[in-house]
């Protein structure tokens, strides 16, 4: 069962003792590092999103939603990535 946002508001979240904080805090660099070696390995990801956002500023569609579906939908779409990457690995 979710909580509702009320019994969110009443939560204390400064109650994590300081073991707990510094376990928190290693996964949290451990999980940044992962992304980070993930991104490196997978330049296509900051591309997609990238050629996708330059596309809505430009475009400025009223439905988000759908406009996202069509981009993402697109068959030529890795074509046109892979293009991208070519282009900025030369």
């Amino acid at each position: 069962m979710m909580a509702d946002r009320n019994d969110l508001e009443k939560l204390d979240f400064g109650a994590l003792s300081l073991d707990q904080q510094v376990k928190l805090r290693q996964f949290k660099i451990k999980t940044r590092i992962a992304n980070e070696k993930y991104l490196r390995f997978h330049p296509e990801v900051e591309m997609l999103l990238s050629d996708f956002l330059r596309n809505v500023f430009l475009k400025r569609p009223a439905d988000v939603h759908e406009f996202a579906a069509d981009h993402f939908s697109d068959p030529g779409l890795p074509t046109k990535i892979q293009a991208q990457i070519k282009i900025n690995n030369k």
